[in-house]
């Protein structure tokens, strides 16, 4: 198991607060390497912010570009990975995304909501962002800049992965996890699906509990909030660590097959009984071209857009890094988005959508990425 994000949030009311900017990467560093010196590895630090609306209310289109390019920088030049600017809170906000999008680096991610179990779906938003999912499709080399925006439907704070973060409130920390590896030993082991959600409940406790503590420890030294642990199974791009291959040890066919929908509610209900404290997701992320295993069977077509709808009713995220063909038009883009939001606010659950249309692409072909954090995968068919 790794550590895949330490992710500290903080309310910012101007991009010139660089003393809190610096204190939480400093935080950031000894969290990292106090997990570090316990034989953890720590793949990133990230800082999450309060939605950017509310520290550039006021500024202008070309001053708001301006100044989150002075974040960026001094986030990058404080040593942080990678930085949520929270969630755009209007329609008008949500156009300036592509923009944002383009002008910042790489390590710069977004998010906007699109509903939640209290206001309803948010109609305006949801159209509003399928136009901005379709601008960066067609703005980005193969469409990669959407890799860093996301559509959030009841999303909570401090989710620490990203693109569907913000924050509120004290600064807080919060851990995500890379453990798709406690699946695979757990299901290694099992005989019998009852079993595999036992020895799952064992490995995870066990693991997450040394993690908790750890964390807990520094919050406390630095009296900062802590917010807990995202348990959710996040994959790796290694291939002995696969999700999809890790559901496969348990000899009930491909990822994709019947008993896949068990399977992942097995995951869940051991994530959701943990005695550790938990936040975010918590539940099985299943990201599409962040996963060898998800990619290959994705290309055999074992399961496809309907399929991982009907995973989220049980597990968590929703729609992850799903490859579209590039002449995909923002009603269906909408369409998806809805559905995403509807199966959220019935079930009461958080879950995003980060959708990747492929300008150029048709259903079947091949992504061409070229990404350190994603495998190239055929694009999906929408019908």
């Amino acid at each position: 198991m790794k550590i895949r994000t330490i992710a500290t949030g903080i309310s910012l009311n101007s991009v010139t607060e660089t003393e809190k900017i610096a204190q939480a990467a400093e935080f950031n560093r000894t969290v990292k390497q106090k997990f570090e010196e316990r034989g953890y590895v720590v793949q990133t630090t990230r800082l999450i912010t309060n939605p950017w609306g509310e520290y550039l209310i006021g500024s202008a289109r070309d001053e708001i570009i301006l100044q989150l390019q002075r974040l960026d920088r001094i986030c990058q030049e404080s040593g942080i990975s990678f930085t949520s600017i929270g969630c755009a809170q209007t329609p008008e906000q949500i156009a300036l995304i592509p923009q944002i999008n383009q002008h910042t680096s790489e390590t710069m991610f977004a998010c906007s909501d699109i509903g939640n179990v209290t206001t309803g779906i948010n109609w305006e938003h949801t159209r509003a962002i399928a136009i901005a999912i379709k601008q960066i499709s067609q703005q980005s080399a193969n469409g990669y800049g959407n890799f860093r925006f996301a559509a959030a439907a009841n999303c909570p704070p401090g989710i620490p992965f990203f693109p569907a973060s913000y924050h509120q409130g004290e600064t807080a920390l919060a851990i995500g996890l890379e453990c798709s590896d406690l699946v695979r030993q757990a299901f290694a082991k099992a005989k019998s699906l009852s079993q595999a959600e036992k020895y799952l409940t064992e490995v995870f406790t066990r693991e997450l509990t040394q993690v908790e503590k750890i964390a807990v420890e520094i919050s406390q030294q630095w009296a900062i909030v802590y917010r807990g642990i995202d348990a959710s199974v996040a994959p790796s791009l290694d291939r002995q660590d696969s999700i999809a291959y890790a559901y496969e040890t348990l000899d009930y066919g491909k990822f994709g097959h019947q008993g896949t929908l068990t399977i992942s509610a097995i995951i869940t209900s051991a994530l959701k009984n943990l005695s550790v404290k938990t936040c975010g997701y918590s539940g099985l992320m299943l990201p599409v071209c962040e996963d060898v295993g998800l990619a290959a069977r994705a290309n055999q077509k074992t399961y496809g857009l309907t399929n991982l709808l009907l995973y989220s009713a049980v597990c968590g995220w929703g729609f992850d890094t799903v490859p579209l063909p590039g002449d995909i038009t923002v009603e269906q883009l909408e369409l998806i988005l809805l559905d995403v939001a509807s199966l959220a606010i019935k079930l009461d659950k958080p879950l995003a959508a980060r959708l990747l249309p492929v300008p150029g692409k048709q259903a079947g072909e091949m992504t061409e990425f070229n990404s350190p954090y994603l495998v190239d995968t055929q694009i999906f068919s929408i019908n």
